[in-house]
């Protein structure tokens, strides 16, 4: 199989742009929803936080696609990704009609776990600026054919928003694929999104017609289950103990059934306790399985967004070096490191990523 096509940074514009919706975070800290007085308020997204790792700790140039409605709220969200470094003059701004009947934005009320009690979130995003985003409002020709973009990351929570953000979707990646822009594409499955428009089926019906325009597919074995109608053979017990030949025989079903897929990559995840997982990832490229380190019983302050730096650290991999084997690991160790610390977004520096790769400790820096 041939390495990844990816344009040079001389001819484009931007390294990767994101398309999906962006979110205040309501975060009670270690509290409880439904018992606390105070939140910390964060911006996140699947898609955006993507871009917004690559920005933040690889330095990449990068910038957001989404909609937001013109309202204050939708000034805070904006003001968090210009200090996430994203370049926003893509957004399109929705007149507010002062109550949200028509257009809002969306927040996501989120708690982190803790020991045996799991991490939950509760979104508020129906009737959302970015949910209402239909084809022909954003001049896909002039962002890759003009301006230029090496790398194009999206994914299955915007899609599931609504018909018209899985229309998007599809027009988006269909012309950055004629411009010979890399689609990268995260399933990311929620339950909670697609079960009141026909749950599974539906996730496979969108999921499936877009994934004929990935080259870079990412998901976890519920995803492609649950998006693809691919299963993985095995039970959380041999995932344990790293048997792989589950995961293997998937991405031969998916290289079979999708053959526009040059990447496959997934996380190996063990829930131990909210704040105990192992932590691993898996990359197939040119034609060959490649497994980071497997790093067990990592500690964990903040789960939420270790699967998006998982992927801005792959695409920097391939950004960087076009090597599925180095990308991987950068996407391990860069999702390991995100979950340290607070919030959706990463905080971890690109020395930090490449001293966990070579196996540094967590001595004191001095």
């Amino acid at each position: 199989m041939a390495k990844l096509e990816i344009k040079s940074k001389s001819e484009c514009t931007y390294d990767c742009i994101s398309l999906g919706e962006v979110m205040l975070r309501l975060d009670p800290g270690e509290g409880r929803i439904r018992t606390t007085r105070q939140f910390r308020a964060w911006e996140g997204g699947g898609e955006y936080n993507v871009s917004r790792g690559l920005r933040r700790c690889f330095g990449k140039k990068t910038a957001i696609i989404t909609a937001l409605a013109d309202n204050e709220v939708g000034a805070l969200i904006e003001d968090f990704m210009l200090q996430g470094g994203l370049d926003t003059q893509f957004v399109k701004w929705v007149d507010y009609d002062g109550c949200g009947r028509t257009v809002r934005n969306g927040l996501n009320f989120t708690e982190r776990g803790f020991g045996i009690r799991g991490a939950k979130g509760v979104s508020d995003r129906g009737n959302t600026a970015a949910s209402q985003l239909k084809p022909g409002d954003i001049d896909w020709e002039y962002i890759f054919g003009t301006l230029g973009v090496r790398w194009m990351h999206t994914g299955g929570i915007f899609a599931a928003l609504s018909e018209t953000a899985a229309e998007t979707v599809i027009e988006a990646v269909k012309i950055a694929k004629k411009y010979g822009t890399i689609v990268s594409y995260d399933l990311n499955y929620r339950p909670s999104l697609w079960k009141a428009i026909g749950g599974e089926a539906k996730a496979q019906e969108v999921n499936r017609e877009i994934a004929k325009y990935v080259d870079v597919m990412i998901g976890n074995e519920e995803d492609f289950t649950a998006c693809l109608g691919l299963e993985v053979e095995g039970n959380e017990e041999n995932l344990k103990e790293l048997d792989l030949t589950g995961y293997k025989n998937m991405i031969k079903s998916a290289v079979s059934e999708f053959p526009n897929f040059k990447v496959i990559a997934t996380t190996l995840r063990t829930v131990k306790t909210a704040t105990i997982n192992s932590w691993g990832a898996i990359c197939y490229a040119d034609g060959v399985i490649h497994e980071a380190e497997h790093r067990e019983d990592l500690e964990i302050m903040d789960r939420v967004g270790g699967g998006d730096s998982f992927a801005s650290g792959l695409i920097y991999g391939f950004l960087e070096f076009n090597d599925g084997a180095k990308a991987v690991e950068y996407g391990a160790a860069h999702g390991a490191l995100a979950m340290t610390t607070p919030g959706d977004t990463t905080m971890a520096t690109l020395s930090e990523v490449e001293k966990i790769i070579g196996g540094g400790s967590a001595r004191v820096d001095r």
